[in-house]
């Protein structure tokens, strides 16, 4: 199993000068080494503080959460394990072995805490509590997987998982789009229960409640496109046929009751029902399509997996008959072995052990 020199502690931060540096100190404190700060342009001086506390700090060139991350994970980090939070002090560094256990024995992928396991009181509104019950909601709804707390900031995660996804949100929506990658590319999800704390007073939010959750849900139904178009388009296709049949009964309705003909509304009622046909059989098709190309993807990985772990067991090469540039007769054997480690996963349930929820791809 790996150590923690292969974990990279990855705190994006704009303005935390209250917390930075109890969140730095708390995660090399749990001997964490490797602890990257991305800046996005701090104006209270959370930059030199995460410096004094030990942190590798870099300078965002862009702005927003979501940018933060990709620029991180693909420019600045090195690590083969990711260890994600904010550093708002709202998540605790004692609990990261939640995160990393199913992480670097092998279990998964992608670790996400689950902050409603433990939500301490004052940690979240009971607006923002709401929110996020309807956004998880939609989110099974839409991608028909349900991942608890799609919203968390404290998560785990391969850097070659990261590479896999293709991320573009450059705000708070980073965390939906990786809830959604996940189950798009059928990269393995476990949820963990972890503690929310609320924010130390001084400390100000940069989360707006109502634009960031609108911002979140078309997130959710435009990612809805390419992994499940039945629901992408079926929902317009639907919403179409309905108004056009609505349109067809108020005409059909007024002509045999008043006498009075609306061409016009006629007109527009057909072409109504014919567009939300045309798109519910176009979601049908995509839909169809989008599950062969997984099952082709799955096959492939397969295939991967198998030729992988056939050249970990194969036996050394011998080339037999072959002299190498000898003039003067001699051969030169040489071994070629190739030695192949496999992590061994044990189950059980250890006492104080936190439950873990794994949600592997559906096949």
């Amino acid at each position: 199993m790996a150590d923690r020199d292969d974990v990279c502690i990855l705190l994006p931060t704009y303005n935390e000068a209250e917390t930075i540096e109890s969140v730095v100190s708390g995660f090399r404190e749990q001997g964490f080494d490797n602890v990257l700060v991305i800046d996005g342009g701090s104006t209270d001086g959370t930059p030199d503080l995460a410096e004094s506390a030990g942190a590798q700090v870099v300078k965002q060139s862009g702005s927003g959460k979501g940018q933060a991350v990709r620029e991180a994970v693909t420019r600045h980090i090195e690590q083969p394990y990711v260890l994600m939070a904010d550093g708002d002090a709202t998540y605790r560094p004692d609990e990261a072995d939640r995160l990393l256990e199913p992480l670097l024995s092998g279990q998964a992928a992608h670790i996400i805490g689950n902050r409603f396991a433990d939500m301490q009181p004052g940690a979240m509104t009971k607006l923002n509590q709401i929110g996020n019950r309807v956004i998880n909601r939609a989110f099974e709804t839409i991608h028909g997987r349900d991942l608890t707390d799609i919203l968390s900031g404290y998560r785990a995660f391969t850097r070659q998982s990261f590479q896999r996804s293709s991320l573009t949100a450059s705000g708070f929506g980073i965390e939906t789009e990786m809830a959604v990658e996940c189950v798009k590319h059928n990269i393995s999800t476990a949820v963990v229960p972890i503690t929310y704390q609320p924010r130390p007073d001084e400390s100000d939010t940069n989360l707006r409640p109502f634009r960031d959750g609108a911002t979140i849900i078309l997130t959710l139904y435009q990612m809805a496109k390419t992994n499940n178009p039945l629901f992408y388009f079926g929902s317009v296709g639907l919403g179409s046929t309905v108004v056009g049949f609505g349109l067809g009964a108020f005409v059909a309705y007024d002509w045999v009751v008043n006498g009075i003909s609306h061409e016009v509304i006629a007109v527009v009622g057909s072409f109504a029902i014919l567009l939300g046909i045309q798109l519910l059989m176009f979601g049908v098709l995509s839909d169809m399509l989008v599950a062969v190309n997984r099952e082709q993807t799955r096959r492939l990985e397969d295939i991967a997996v198998q030729l992988t772990r056939e050249n970990r067991t194969r036996p050394a090469d011998v080339f037999d008959d072959q002299q190498v540039g000898d003039t003067d007769g001699h051969e030169d054997d040489t071994d070629h072995a190739e030695t192949g480690a496999t992590d061994h996963v044990e189950d059980g349930d250890a006492e104080g052990e936190p439950a873990v929820s794994t949600h592997q791809p559906d096949e």
